[in-house]
């Protein structure tokens, strides 16, 4: 007897759920919408036809520079990934449980820079204080915009210190090495990572250290509200660097940008 139309399909949704791995935070996740800003980092290039197209930290960007290998994490957790085009509002972050903020752009990366203003930092403030979860992923001195950045890192006890921190020369990459310690709250799963040439941070309350090397603050969380803020000083999870193609196979930044998937979505109330 063959087997109905209806049992195939069952059979194949079960498959594809038992191989949607990468992520798993817990349950009420398929709500939830994880937003990419794309209005303070707005950055494009020349593609091999001439033509311009939107690139660097974008769920869409495939090659080194993207974040399509994260938002896969995420997908695969059965959440929504969005990006956000315009300035944050109360209206527009009404949707989102997660939202990042990655290397804002300063003069050098665009013509015209969009900065974050006062009344963005209200509106995404009363976002995180209601339950949202905002990540701020920065860079090193001189390839991000700080002032306007710190504006709202500072309204969290956060501030990014516009240095470099761990210089990495060419493809010695023992010098971004960072041990992971056991049972950490963020990466429990990872124990060595690379992260290399990043903001440092100062943090007062809220926010406390949640990842320190050598007497320097590497990662920060405030608790703001019902929400949380977490800060670090560069983009470090995109794909060039999870990709498993350029680093050594002992650095597991693979699996911390899994871990960070499944942190931020666990903390999200929204």
């Amino acid at each position: 007897m063959k087997p109905s139309r209806f049992f195939l399909f069952l059979a194949g949704s079960l498959l594809a759920l038992q191989s949607c791995t990468v992520a798993q935070p817990g349950n009420n996740t398929k709500q939830k919408t994880v937003l990419l800003d794309y209005y303070f980092n707005h950055e494009y290039r020349k593609d091999k036809s001439g033509n311009t197209e939107r690139f660097h930290y974008t769920w869409e960007d495939p090659t080194n520079s993207g974040f399509s290998m994260w938002g896969e994490r995420f997908r695969a957790a059965g959440v929504i990934t969005d990006s956000l085009g315009e300035a944050p509002t109360a209206g527009n972050l009404a949707r989102a449980g997660v939202y990042i903020i990655v290397d804002a752009d300063n003069e050098k990366e665009t013509a015209n820079p969009n900065y974050i203003l006062p009344e963005h930092i209200t509106a995404i403030s009363d976002w995180v204080k209601k339950g949202g979860v905002l990540v701020l992923l920065a860079n090193d001195s001189g390839n991000a915009e700080f002032k306007h950045f710190n504006q709202l890192a500072n309204r969290f006890g956060i501030h990014f210190n516009e240095d470099r921190y761990h210089l990495v020369i060419n493809n010695q990459y023992e010098q971004g090495a960072f041990k992971v310690p056991a049972n950490h709250p963020i990466l429990p799963n990872a124990k060595k990572i690379f992260l290399k040439e990043l903001s440092t941070l100062t943090v007062q309350k809220p926010a406390k250290s949640v990842f320190t090397d050598d007497g320097h603050v590497i990662m920060a969380v405030s608790e703001y509200g019902k929400g949380k803020v977490l800060a670090i000083g560069d983009p470090w999870i995109y794909n060039e660097y999870i990709d498993g193609k350029r680093l050594p196979a002992e650095f597991e930044n693979p699996q911390a940008a899994t871990d960070l998937a499944n942190w931020l979505l666990a903390q999200a109330k929204r």
